[in-house]
């Protein structure tokens, strides 16, 4: 097939683009960076040629709630209308655990605005909806970190593997378009603040955590908001071998 990936860059794109073309697949990469701005729709119709699938795992909106919608909905809407002009027959999204449930965290609030276009939208659509990544703890940490001292919220996760995300998304977008896919999540529940402390250990960062609601996430999303759902497909890397393969590399250097 011929699949484009929207966002090939990142992270997750890399990975997803890495996991098709291991299959055979002829892969178009998505990107700013590479000359196709979603934001604008410049690039997307040249791109799309003869594209049998696309796989959007672009990420961004950063900014309020108002910011957020209206970066999502404009990608959106270039994507799947180019989509349409070139006969596209899978959009396949990559999403969110939990955002339905959540009304006060802006990001979410442009995913949920990115589902609801491509479940209304022209091309037929598959929704995978992932848990947080291993690495998402550190990267909270960070944001906050001010002087030694980073607050985390005491969020309970179901934290997967990047790798183990693509290749669902690899797997989901040479088949048959599926409407909204089962949640896919890491088999092990955790809490970001022991995730964040562990991770911290591992590279060898001394940061005191503080355990609050008051920054970046709202008590809405305490309990099991942000873990899966019944039927969740469970991926198999546990945040344990990411740990032990994040202290190899970091060992390396």
């Amino acid at each position: 097939m011929r699949i484009a990936v929207a966002g090939a860059t990142g992270n997750i794109g890399a990975l997803t683009v890495a996991a098709l073309e291991g299959q055979g697949h002829e892969v178009v990469r998505v990107s700013r960076s590479l000359g196709v701005d979603l934001t604008t729709g410049e690039g997307l119709d040249a791109a799309l040629t003869g594209v049998d699938a696309v796989v959007d795992v672009t990420n961004g909106g950063e900014g309020d709630r108002a910011e957020a919608i209206a970066y999502f909905g404009a990608t959106t809407r270039n994507l799947l209308a180019a989509e349409e002009r070139a006969g596209v027959r899978h959009h396949v999204l990559l999403s969110i655990v939990g955002i339905h449930k959540i009304e006060g965290n802006a990001h979410y609030a442009g995913k949920r605005e990115q589902e609801r276009l491509v479940s209304e939208g022209p091309v037929p659509w598959t929704i995978v909806p992932a848990t947080q990544f291993h690495d998402f703890a550190a990267m909270v940490a960070s944001w906050t970190e001010r002087d030694g001292v980073a607050t985390v919220a005491p969020l309970l996760v179901r934290p997967i593997a990047p790798a183990d995300v693509a290749a669902v998304l690899a797997e989901v977008v040479t088949g048959e378009p599926q409407g909204r896919h089962p949640d896919v999540a890491g088999p092990y529940t955790e809490d970001l603040v022991d995730m964040a402390r562990r991770t911290n250990e591992v590279l060898g960062r001394k940061v005191r955590l503080v355990p609050t609601w008051a920054e970046l996430f709202g008590v809405e999303m305490a309990g099991e908001v942000l873990l899966p759902g019944e039927g969740a497909r469970i991926a198999p890397t546990t945040f344990e071998e990411w740990l032990g393969r994040l202290s190899e590399d970091h060992g390396k250097r």
